[in-house]
């Protein structure tokens, strides 16, 4: 057999081991590794019959308590229905997870695809290149990422926490509208801590779940008696309005140099680049608003939105 024909044998053997995911009767060929977080791997798949691109969330659960938690995720992605929330496609449960005798269980979560990617890359590309956008486009795109966190907030039964807000976990359809995803960290969002032991599990798993550079004072050092709200996720969002503007979260670089993003974020020592197009009072006002220590002086996101609105309207008179 000549080299070519050895090399195409070859090669098709590698397209023939390509992985294949079944969830619920459909398959789907796995392409590309996309992410690989602490708790889950998320692939780049495609439909074998249509062709189509996804994303798979694959989730491995060593005991009840991660089976119940991923669970759980797939109920958010199905309660939550808003343009501005990644949907879920299909999900399926492969398995018992039982540490007892040393058995696994997999979920599967079958996502749209997003080829542009998240607005963190969105982000890093426009700070290498000082590519500022507009206060408008600004406003509006933030305007959408709010209306997609009130959806977590006005859930039924009791309103939902996103808990891990972020410039990467935004993802950006064909046109630009941002889309919230990874819904790993959505919980209850009132949490009455009764005693020290309380505090102590909802900081560790604060700490597990919600990333440091936009992650609200009160999960860092979490006092024994006190509520904890939905307002965590303004703070949050206070941390993306100000990403939006200058391309990365206010405690990024605090991070990024290796100093306590614990004590900068309780100090709340917010400063913003100079000979930036966003110097206005305004836009400043809003984002500061938002990045209150004490989360009861925090808006709720329905003023959020109002202030939104306005902002929007001034830029327009302006105009």
């Amino acid at each position: 057999m000549n080299s070519l024909g050895l090399n195409l044998i070859l090669k098709m053997g590698c397209i023939c081991t390509k992985e294949i995911i079944t969830v619920n009767l459909r398959k789907y060929k796995v392409c590309e590794q996309l992410g690989d977080g602490g708790f889950s791997t998320v692939v780049l798949v495609e439909d074998v019959i249509t062709h189509k691109k996804y994303a798979i969330k694959r989730i491995i659960c060593h005991g009840p308590e991660d089976q119940q938690l991923a669970a759980k995720e797939v109920e958010y992605y199905k309660l939550i229905k808003h343009p501005n929330v990644i949907e879920c496609i299909d999900s399926s449960c492969n398995g018992m997870a039982d540490p007892v005798v040393n058995t696994t269980s997999k979920i599967l979560i079958v996502l749209p695809y997003y080829h542009k990617g998240t607005l963190a890359n969105d982000l890093e590309r426009r700070a290498r290149n000082c590519d500022y956008m507009s206060s408008a486009d600004i406003l509006r795109m933030f305007l959408q990422i709010c209306e997609g966190v009130k959806a977590f907030h006005e859930a039924k039964p009791e309103p939902l926490a996103h808990r891990d807000l972020k410039t990467a976990n935004i993802v950006l359809s064909d046109d630009g509208t941002p889309v919230i995803m990874d819904l790993g960290s959505v919980t209850t969002a009132r949490v009455q801590v009764c005693g020290t032991q309380a505090a102590r599990t909802l900081q560790d798993l604060a700490a597990e779940r919600c990333s440091m550079p936009y992650r609200a004072p009160e999960l860092f050092n979490v006092e024994s008696y006190c509520m904890v709200d939905e307002r965590t996720d303004i703070w949050s969002l206070g941390c993306i309005l100000y990403a939006l503007c200058y391309f990365k979260s206010p405690f990024d670089t605090v991070y990024e140099r290796g100093d306590s993003v614990a004590l900068a974020v309780i100090s709340a020592h917010v400063t913003f680049p100079e000979d930036t197009p966003y110097n206005e009072v305004d836009m400043q006002n809003l984002i500061l608003s938002m990045l209150k220590v004490n989360s009861m002086e925090r808006p709720y996101i329905y003023s959020v939105i109002e202030s939104v609105h306005d902002a929007i309207t001034k830029l327009k008179d302006k105009a």
